[in-house]
């Protein structure tokens, strides 16, 4: 099939860990993927004094020699700030093969310091960008109007966001494509601040590195979902909220305010994960964040924050919506008409790799309109509801939602080092819901892999 033409130039940035580091000696600091992603997690404690931030760092270079050297190839994982994420190997050479792109030319890759804040990444891109543009552009006539698409991932998003409308890059910027993106931040990140510690007993204790990224602050829940003493109210407004580092806390409140500010000058085009199910209001038990509501989205990021807020101002709206409530996405925010997100049935970490993206993306990358990518078989609309990280010695247990009785699902649970797979048909329990069991793994990274044999629900697991 011959690859569809590209004249710009386009940039892929990868989500939170999702960018290898190394020292000043070129040492890798955070390289951990695929098979050695158990061996080096347990090791990783002698790291993490040379990789915690100090206090008060705000936008700021901690002049620790970290470097950012490539993206994350395959599956990683930092149980304690962020779930299994799936590498970008693949990706990259999707793109290759499908578009007149190539690593070395015009498809970059910006691999970035994701322990620092969107702003100051923000910054290095627009570096990066102001380079490669004018060297793709000078390449050949026919480039010379070529503008930037940018494809990111989760906290990618945020980062390429701020240079697009706070940096001056809407002004050359063909189109934003953003892959579970918490444009309102999510609970994900505020529950690995204010929980921390050591989930399932792999060694080191994350919390201390955890709370001083700013990174992470930028990605908590930027709307009203912890319950209050009256009603709903946002998580910085909750005096006593374990964890968090106050004075991030609100600059990142600050952060997603300028992104309210004004109006996008560039076309935002929102990929959302949906049909898992995802921790969308909770409350502070004692020093533990405790679940109150759940909603449709990826497993990380619900649905409706995967869209910018509406520019409001204060947020009353949202403190009278109800607990757990989140902005109303506002279409007139954007150039072009902004269409609903594409939405598929896909879990957080495995977005970047899931076939119905990429069918959204052939026509998302181009100049094309074609926004479709969500599954039309019933049976590949599945909700997956499976741990993230395993207790040694446990059984794996995983409970699939799906819109109809009598299908025919299956499940296989295989190593990320390629080793054998397990595959287990799932058992109906009558409402739409399925479950099977594996016995206890052994210790290791997996991948979890539920559906029909036409199309897959990907849920990227991790075992100690």
């Amino acid at each position: 099939m011959a690859r569809a033409r590209v004249t710009d130039l386009v940039v892929v940035l990868p989500g939170i860990m999702g960018s290898r580091l190394a020292d000043a000696d070129g040492g890798a600091v955070w390289d951990l993927s695929g098979a050695d992603l158990l061996r080096g997690l347990r090791d990783f404690g002698r790291s993490l004094s040379a990789l915690r931030l100090p206090k008060d760092i705000g936008d700021g270079d901690p002049g620790d020699g970290v470097v950012p050297v490539g993206l994350m190839p395959d599956l990683h994982a930092l149980p304690g700030v962020w779930r299994p994420v799936d590498g970008y190997t693949d990706l990259l050479r999707w793109l290759e093969r499908h578009f007149t792109l190539s690593v070395s030319d015009n498809l970059l890759t910006f691999p970035y310091d994701w322990r620092l804040s969107c702003r100051y990444n923000a910054e290095r891109l627009k570096g990066r960008i102001d380079l490669e543009l004018e060297r793709w552009r000078a390449s050949a006539p026919e480039r010379r109007g070529a503008r930037v698409v940018f494809l990111c991932h989760a906290l990618g998003g945020l980062v390429a966001r701020h240079y697009v409308e706070r940096l001056g890059g809407h002004e050359i910027t063909r189109r934003l494509i953003t892959l579970g993106t918490p444009h309102q931040g999510c609970l994900e990140a505020l529950a690995a601040l204010v929980d921390g510690g050591d989930p399932v007993g792999l060694g080191p204790d994350l919390s201390r590195f955890a709370r001083s990224l700013p990174s992470l602050h930028q990605l908590a829940p930027d709307y009203a979902c912890m319950a209050g003493p009256d009603g709903p109210v946002r998580a910085r407004d909750l005096p006593g909220l374990p964890g968090v580092d106050a004075a991030l806390l609100a600059d990142a409140a600050r952060f997603h305010a300028d992104l309210r500010s004004g109006p996008s000058r560039a076309e935002l085009l929102v990929i959302a994960g949906a049909g898992q199910p995802t921790a969308t209001a909770a409350a502070c038990d004692g020093d533990r964040l405790t679940l109150l509501r759940e909603a449709d989205g990826d497993g990380a990021v619900p649905r409706e924050v995967a869209l910018p807020a509406r520019a409001h101002g204060d947020g009353e709206g949202e403190r009278e919506a109800g607990a757990g409530s989140v902005a109303r996405p506002a279409a007139e925010r954007f150039t072009e008409p902004f269409a609903e997100p594409v939405a598929v049935y896909e879990q957080h970490g495995s977005l970047q790799n899931n076939r119905a993206v990429r069918v959204a993306l052939q026509g998302l990358m181009g100049h094309g309109r074609d926004r479709t990518g969500g599954p039309a078989d019933p049976a590949a609309r599945l909700g997956v509801r499976a741990p993230a990280v395993l207790a040694a010695g446990a059984p794996y247990e995983v409970t699939v939602t799906a819109p109809g009785e009598g299908l025919r699902l299956m499940a296989q649970l295989r190593p990320a080092d390629g080793g054998r797979a397990s595959a287990r048909p799932l058992r109906g329990l009558g409402g739409g819901r399925y479950s099977v069991s594996f016995a206890p793994p052994r210790p290791g990274p997996y991948r979890l892999t539920v559906g029909p044999v036409t199309a897959l629900v990907t849920s990227l697991t991790q075992r100690p």
